[in-house]
């Protein structure tokens, strides 16, 4: 059963079936009660990343001894991150009673920066409502004040703006409710004689976890949604850990349900009230519908699942297929087409020739599993990309892969064309000794992309080389303050951000918890 919707240009033919499977699988939220641990500031530091240093003042409970009046302020430590309710908050009036509303200002931030920088600064091109601070105006006091809004976080800021003179407040009773669909106890300790590869895979898992919620989020501070490239990423990590299969079907119901008319599905979508696809399509997000399937399928075997959803699979590859020139290659633009990385230089042509190859092997495999007619197609396809790839893409003199009409070099296009195993295993692995060697100016600048370059290493051979690339990476984020791991991360630009302010970056963000899905998987 189908039905048409139009958001903006685009038509959605809704799968009402699909959406209903999808319904049947939502998960039920676990909850539980988390306190803050210390009262701190935040000192100006050089040496610390973005140049904020959170200081410890004294255990959280000596807070209930102090008083507060108009132009004072405190911040709360809940000791690691958090994603849930902040409720029944105490306050009380302290001397005369209170002839004036409490004018009150709360601020929520994952990082040290949030707490220091006023959000007024901001002038990024995203939108700053997703900068998480609340104003109330309290009339009746003494009060239980209770935030109805979910909130990321691991420190709160509380600043009276106003209040009258003859009285000051109280604060006493917090606690958060936390909430995820990922139940902790499903996962298998990691034993290992390495401390700093447990702590990694702590981290992913925190990580993780803190993204699990009805679906799996890209982050939990912001966007707070449903984007298949994340999805792809995180049900690697849940298949090694908490084995929610339920929430990637679910996943994969929700994306299957809302194509658009030319049957392209959607980079992400909306489910909080109703579920929505929005307005970004982008070729390599659409085409990992086929892996993650395949993924899905070779972690629970479910037949009727993966016979359901191959039409849509099939035709995700169809419509990259149409974005091939005479010479089966991808046809460049100057559009922002594919994502591949957070970076505004990187030419997007081979990457995602080579993610499509990917595609292109395990879409064959599930035709061969369904007894699919498409067989056939398939095989020629992945033949004349491979050819092409090799063919136009390869520079024999440089040894690498080049991209887009200024033939680009770029760690991104090596790590992809590896992945896709264009070369045999012993030049894919020349190649990628030789990627790091020379170092192209064009890099990695997300935990996304660099989970590729590990996994690339790994299938090489070079599986010393691919954990010391993860230490030296998440490791260093770690060093960094890292509680859970972010969405951006340059170790030679550690206030990078794709959005003009890194107070609005995510802090907590799905694509960068591969590493424990890395550790177990391969054994590292």
């Amino acid at each position: 059963m189908a039905n048409i919707q139009v958001i903006k240009d685009h038509t959605i033919i809704r799968n009402e079936d699909f959406i209903a499977k999808a319904e049947q699988l939502k998960p039920e939220l676990i909850r539980t009660e988390a306190h803050p641990v210390h009262l701190i500031d935040v000192v100006s530091d050089a040496s610390v990343v973005h140049g904020w240093r959170a200081n410890i003042l004294e255990p959280a409970e000596g807070l209930s001894d102090k008083s507060f009046g108009k132009g004072d302020q405190f911040i709360l430590d809940f000791g690691t991150h958090l994603v849930g309710y902040l409720d029944h908050i105490h306050i009380s009036p302290v001397g005369s009673p209170p002839d004036a509303p409490l004018h009150l200002k709360i601020t929520f931030g994952e990082m040290p920066i949030e707490m220091a920088e006023p959000f007024g600064s901001y002038e990024g091109w995203i939108s700053s409502s997703w900068l998480q601070e609340e104003v109330f105006h309290i009339d009746i006091l003494p009060g239980v004040l209770s935030l109805p809004r979910r909130y990321s976080f691991r420190y709160v800021k509380f600043e009276v703006l106003a209040a009258s003179q003859k009285y000051r407040v109280s604060f006493d009773k917090f606690a958060c409710r936390t909430v995820t669909s990922a139940d902790i106890s499903k996962v298998t300790p990691l034993e290992h004689p390495d401390e700093l590869i447990k702590k990694i895979d702590e981290v992913s898992i925190k990580t993780l976890q803190d993204c699990m919620q009805l679906v799996f989020e890209d982050g939990p501070k912001r966007d707070r949604r449903l984007w298949l490239g994340d999805l792809r990423l995180q049900a690697l990590a849940n298949y090694e850990t908490f084995k929610n299969y339920d929430l990637v079907k679910r996943n994969l119901y929700l994306f299957a349900a809302v194509p658009n008319d030319k049957g392209q599905i959607t980079a992400n979508v909306f489910t909080f009230a109703d579920l929505i696809a929005d307005d970004t399509y982008l070729l390599d997000y659409s085409i990992f519908f086929v892996t993650t399937l395949y993924d899905y399928y070779a972690a629970t075997q479910d037949l009727q699942t993966l016979t359901e959803l191959w039409p849509l699979a099939l035709r995700q590859i169809e419509i990259a297929l149409a974005h091939l020139d005479e010479n089966h290659l991808i046809r460049d633009a100057n559009s922002w087409y594919s994502f591949i990385d957070w970076n505004q230089e990187l030419n997007k042509q081979a990457p995602t020739q080579g993610v499509l190859i990917y595609a292109l092997r395990r879409a064959i495999k599930i035709a061969e599993i369904v007894s699919s007619d498409a067989l056939d197609m398939l095989e020629q396809q992945l033949n004349h990309t491979v050819i092409s790839a090799r063919k136009h893409l390869w520079d024999q003199d440089a040894g690498f892969f080049v991209s887009g009409v200024d033939l680009q070099v770029s760690w991104a296009s090596q790590i992809w064309m590896v992945l896709a195993e264009v070369w045999e295993p012993q030049k894919n692995k020349e190649l990628l000794n030789r990627l790091l060697e020379r170092n192209p100016d064009v890099r990695v600048t997300t935990p996304y992309l660099y989970h590729h370059l590990v996994e690339a290493l790994i299938l090489v051979g070079e599986t010393a080389v691919a954990v010391n690339q993860m230490k030296a990476y998440w490791g260093e984020m770690i060093k960094d303050g890292a509680d859970t791991f972010w969405e951006l991360y340059d170790p030679n630009h550690k206030s990078f951000s794709p959005y003009g302010n890194p107070i609005i970056n995510s802090y907590c963000h799905a694509w960068s918890c591969t590493p424990t899905y890395l550790i177990r998987k391969y054994n590292l």
